[in-house]
């Protein structure tokens, strides 16, 4: 027997308010609470366009909420106080939790949609993983989710950024994901990695520096320029600003190398107060267009800090080293 109740109108209107107060059309929302954290600023940028430039939340109380336009699903992701990092994907008119112990930032916990689920699911895989199970982990996931959002940001942090890529396996696995132009990015990003791999000749290419200035870069084969260290950095990263600090002091110390920074940041005031602040004098480029500036895809740049090391006859001879590995090979 079906039985049918009467619910006053006034009552069903105020319910279907309830349960749909998310995210309105055409915006994402993202909410926080934070355990053993009263106060702070969080750093946010899009690797692949939901958001242009850099913005900032603030905590107070331990809780925060940050809504902004989105008309594409993409990744935001968040920098923390501890300059780690975490994903949070988008997709217009949802509206995401986010929990966490300041303490225990790998247990944190993201609600509100598939992909936010699917990134959970994977953290709680590797909480306490090896390097090397951890790898396999991720590839298990994307053999095993290729319809998932997720997949790329594993493919770009496990597989592209590292010390030492896997560009080889990176590129079995694209294929395996369905074709759009997130994808098609990533994989023209992995074939500019591929042209600028250790061995290789390095392309010239022209640019505009800070200053306005014009220049161009081209590799010689008779040994008659400098070592040449290409290095990009952000307002963001604590990493890369270190190592733009270490080689001016090369630099200033009488160093026989070149050195060519190009700024990640969507804004050249905030790359300007960054150069300021360290006494950065030599070429910087900052357009303004993050990653998907055309100097930074030549050059197969995905992430910051990054570095190509060129040397005299124009062969890329390191990329992606550690700060200390880099600056003693300037020794």
């Amino acid at each position: 027997m079906v039985v049918r109740v009467r619910v006053p109108l006034a009552a069903l209107l105020l319910s279907l308010l309830f349960f749909s107060c998310g995210s309105k059309s055409g915006y994402f929302k993202l909410e926080g609470l934070f355990l053993h954290m009263n106060q702070g600023d969080f750093y946010v940028y899009s690797p692949d366009g939901v958001i242009q430039g850099i913005d900032t939340i603030h905590v107070v109380g331990g809780r925060f909420a940050y809504e902004i336009p989105c008309r594409q699903n993409g990744t935001l992701m968040i920098v923390f106080p501890n300059f780690s990092e975490q994903p949070i994907f988008a997709e217009p008119g949802a509206s995401v939790s986010m929990r966490a112990d300041a303490s225990h930032m790998k247990e944190m916990t993201v609600e509100g949609t598939d992909a936010n689920e699917d990134m959970n699911a994977f953290r709680k895989m590797i909480i306490n993983a090896s390097p090397p199970e951890v790898l396999q982990n991720a590839e298990m996931f994307i053999r095993d989710n290729t319809e998932s959002p997720v997949c790329l940001y594993l493919i770009r942090n496990y597989f592209i950024t590292p010390e030492k890529p896997n560009i080889q396996k990176a590129l079995e696995l694209v294929r395996l994901l369905p074709k759009d132009a997130q994808l098609n990015t990533l994989i023209q990003q992995l074939q500019a990695m591929n042209t600028t791999a250790k061995g290789n000749t390095i392309p010239a290419f022209s640019a505009t520096d800070m200053g306005g200035n014009k220049f161009t870069f081209k590799p010689t084969a008779n040994n008659q320029q400098p070592t040449t260290v290409i290095y990009a950095w952000s307002s963001w990263n604590y990493q890369s600003q270190d190592l733009g600090r270490q080689l001016g002091r090369k630099l200033r110390q009488g160093a026989n190398v070149r050195l060519i920074g190009i700024s990640i940041d969507g804004t050249r005031a905030e790359a300007e107060r960054i150069m300021k602040r360290d006494s950065i004098t030599f070429t910087t480029v900052c357009d303004e267009k993050m990653f998907e500036g055309p100097l930074v895809q030549k050059l197969g740049i995905t992430t910051v800090p990054a570095n190509i090391v060129v040397g005299k006859n124009g062969r890329i001879i390191g990329r992606n080293l550690k700060t200390k590995d880099l600056i003693d090979h300037l020794q």
